[in-house]
């Protein structure tokens, strides 16, 4: 039984703790936050102890769960990984590089689990269709929404774009060559709505689009590889395979002669999968992985060193923005 706490009750942290109360391998000892009055008021609500001093909850636990905002992961975590206490942190992992490298060190050193909390990879529509996205050669991603001053204490490409970042990583396991990026901010001094062009090693490019400053809220990707186009909609809970037609070889001649009869359908074969009703949402099945390393001592599915990496490329991109000419 792991004994867990979590540091940040806000809008995330509020999910997190009553995910937590509701897995049985692990026990919800306490919260911690400096907002100590919605603190007490969450923690009275599932009958866990509200903890005033964050080495307290330390002391009284064997993981921590750090869903404060970004600017604080740091500090929460590195206290943690000192203290000996395993750590799942919300995405991105730090909002500076060489934080996360010596959290990444630090959990090495301490031979602690560190997982990062991209939750994307957890998607019941991701896992879904993860066995047919092979070898893609062109991903497109766009991720945008409606402005919300939650996540505004960082820019629209750590808040919003490193999630689509951190899957594309996963599936083009290629070297990046190069970044084009550019971006603007609206209505925050950061940058509230970027695009990126990422070129990998292997040939393989990525277009990816985020913005927060949106009239909708759309989350899609698509990758496209030889064999297959994948389509992933994760607002709609739904995800598609389109694969070449196994006949196509004795098809395309008859359609390239003006056989009418030959529909453009037939070239084809589609899957459509409807994951609105899965048996568990992405955020049980993240923290239920995190648990389960810990206790079974496997590495986390998206450990430090993945964190790191969506970290790394993020930078780059906002390197890219600000090097952009910039409008008078």
């Amino acid at each position: 039984m792991l004994r867990i706490g979590v540091a940040g009750v806000g809008h995330l942290g509020r999910f997190h703790a009553e995910k937590y109360g509701q897995i049985d391998r692990c026990k919800l000892i306490g919260l911690y936050d400096r907002d100590l009055q919605r603190c007490r008021e969450l923690a009275s609500k599932l009958g866990v102890t509200a903890f005033e001093d964050y080495q307290a909850l330390l002391d009284a636990v064997d993981a921590v769960d750090i869903s404060a905002t970004t600017t604080a992961h740091y500090e929460l975590a590195k206290t943690a990984l000192q203290a000996g206490k395993h750590v799942c942190v919300e995405k991105p992992i730090t909002s500076e590089l060489w934080q996360a490298e010596e959290l990444v060190e630090l959990a090495k050193e301490k031979n602690l689990k560190l997982q990062v909390g991209h939750i994307e990879r957890f998607n019941p529509v991701t896992l879904q269709v993860e066995q047919f996205i092979q070898d893609p050669l062109f991903v497109e991603s766009h991720r945008i929404s409606t402005f919300q001053p939650r996540g505004t204490d960082v820019s629209v490409v750590l808040d919003l774009m490193i999630h689509d970042i951190d899957l594309i990583l996963d599936f083009v396991r290629s070297p990046v060559k190069e970044i084009h990026a550019n971006g603007v901010g609206i209505l925050t001094s950061s940058v509230d709505i970027a695009n990126a062009r990422i070129e990998f090693a292997s040939g393989a490019i990525a277009n990816v689009t985020s913005s927060r400053v949106s009239l909708k809220q759309e989350r899609k990707i698509r990758f496209f590889q030889r064999d297959a186009y994948i389509s992933l909609d994760f607002v709609a809970k739904r995800a598609s395979v389109t694969r070449k037609s196994p006949d196509l070889l004795k098809i395309l001649p008859q359609l390239l002669l003006g056989n009418s009869q030959i529909k453009a359908e037939q070239l084809v074969d589609s899957q459509t999968f409807d994951l609105s009703q899965p048996p568990k949402d992405a955020l049980t099945l993240e923290l239920e992985s995190f648990v389960d390393a810990v206790l079974q001592d496997k590495q986390p599915v998206v450990d430090g060193a993945a964190g790191l990496r969506a970290l790394q490329i993020a930078m780059q991109i906002l390197e890219q923005i600000r090097r952009q000419p910039q409008i008078n």
